[in-house]
């Protein structure tokens, strides 16, 4: 798949790279293609048959063909320019306007021998500001861009009325030249601006795959620290015990470290599941486990309401994480005898509370597991966001520390529930209290 997508990727990349390169070769014909029909279909009739007018005929085709080779030089510069990528060079702007100058000069010259008739001038007055016109029209805003071609069109109307140029044909150059400059506007401006389109949603497409990879790393990153934070610290706590069992000489060591043994092969189980992205938390699982964990730990845990077997998948998974993350905390953080998980269930919402005594002294809510993003009580938040449900953690009355989970069930499909049914209360382990960052207390 990943061969599939990085194929059809470079695919529709190379199409994008024909687009551009077919937009700049039409863009770069312009100028050619007006030069030799405009400023060379004069030749065939409309120029004077005499050597003067046919020099200066010759010299102005010269010229022109001069002025599309720097269109065409100038071309790329102006697209970068014009899409952003990188700043025109000044010193390319001289060189076509001092051809554009002579450009005009031989014009009104050849109007001043009369070397040429009126139609014939008024197609090389089209001719005459279109290479320019081309680099000029990518590097200004438009309305810059049309008091330049006004500017332009009085240059050259004010030089063919000094070399003699007069009536009906003075006139036809006013619309000649500015049609010259529109007709460039409407068909290269509007190409680039499609171009800088198409590259910006391109580019849009590539953020949006690396939003999803990084997107897809937290998401990674929060399950494996769901995954492994509670079995992590039944491990470290089954393994002091194991310890303190040992210096006793009591055979109950042999028994905790079977156990540690048999949590670490469903955490590998688990990563593995994890990383092919199959694992999902099943909220009655989740709760069967807590209550097992938190009393194997000489924590009295308490499961009542509803066992969620009832509820929507998507509601499950996110309950099941927050009992998983709940009792990671309980186990980590103060100094706990007694857990409560409560699960209510309406027709509007599903509501998770988990209590527990032995709040830190401070009053504040225990920190989460990691301080990272994705993790912890954040990466809670984050799971109940997308069900559009809400996390309330923090201190409650008596010393207790309250964790009450939220889910409205108006997004969800609607589901049977059964009756609401307490859970027996799970046993305390015999002879041994574990409270973890306190030790091992025998009662």
């Amino acid at each position: 798949m990943r061969v599939r997508g990085w194929r059809r990727s470079w695919q529709e990349r190379s199409k994008m790279e024909r687009i551009d390169l077919y937009s700049r070769f039409t863009i770069s014909c312009i100028p050619w293609l007006f030069a030799l029909a405009w400023q060379g279909a004069p030749f065939h009739q409309d120029i004077r048959h005499e050597p003067l007018p046919l020099a200066l005929g010759l010299a102005l085709l010269v010229v022109s063909l001069a002025q599309c080779l720097l269109s065409n030089r100038n071309l790329h510069a102006s697209y970068a320019h014009y899409l952003g990528l990188s700043a025109f060079p000044g010193r390319r702007l001289p060189a076509p306007v001092v051809l554009l100058a002579v450009a005009v000069g031989l014009l009104a010259a050849l109007a001043g021998v009369d070397g040429v008739q009126g139609s014939g001038l008024l197609l090389m007055t089209l001719n005459a500001p279109v290479a320019l016109v081309i680099t000029r029209v990518l590097l200004v805003p438009v309305r810059r861009f049309l008091v330049e071609s006004l500017c332009l069109t009085a240059l050259i109307t004010g030089a063919l009325a000094v070399a003699g140029v007069r009536g009906g044909v003075l006139a036809g150059v006013v619309p000649c030249s500015l049609f010259s400059c529109v007709l460039v506007l409407i068909s290269v401006r509007p190409s680039a601006w499609s171009m800088s389109v198409m590259w910006q949603a391109e580019q849009t497409r590539g953020i949006q795959a690396r939003l999803a990879v990084a997107e897809e790393r937290l998401r990674f990153g929060r399950d494996m620290h769901d995954v492994l934070g509670r079995n992590l610290a039944v491990i470290a706590l089954k393994s002091e015990l194991a310890v303190e069992l040992a210096q006793r000489g009591r055979p109950e060591a042999v028994d905790q470290m079977v156990e540690v043994q048999r949590i670490a092969r469903a955490s590998q189980q688990e990563v593995r599941d994890v990383v092919r992205g199959y694992r999902e938390a099943d909220l009655s699982t989740e709760l069967a486990g807590a209550q097992g964990v938190l009393s194997a730990a000489g924590i009295e845990c308490t499961v009542t309401g509803d066992s969620g077997e009832q509820l929507p998948a998507p509601v499950q998974s996110a309950l099941g994480w927050v009992v998983r993350e709940a009792a990671t905390n309980v186990l980590r953080h103060g100094d706990p005898r007694h857990c409560l998980i409560r699960v209510g269930v309406t027709a509007d919402a599903v509501a998770l509370q988990v209590e527990n005594d032995g709040a830190t002294p401070s009053g504040t809510a225990p920190p989460p597991a990691s301080d990272g993003p994705g993790s912890g009580l954040a990466g809670l938040r984050e799971r109940l966001a997308a069900l559009d449900g809400s996390l309330e953690a923090g201190p409650a009355k008596g010393g207790l520390f309250r964790l009450t989970a939220t889910i409205p069930l108006a997004a969800v499909p609607a589901a049977r529930r059964g009756p609401l049914a307490p859970s027996p209360v799970a046993t305390v382990v015999p002879g041994v209290m574990a409270r973890p960052g306190s030790g091992l207390v025998e009662e």
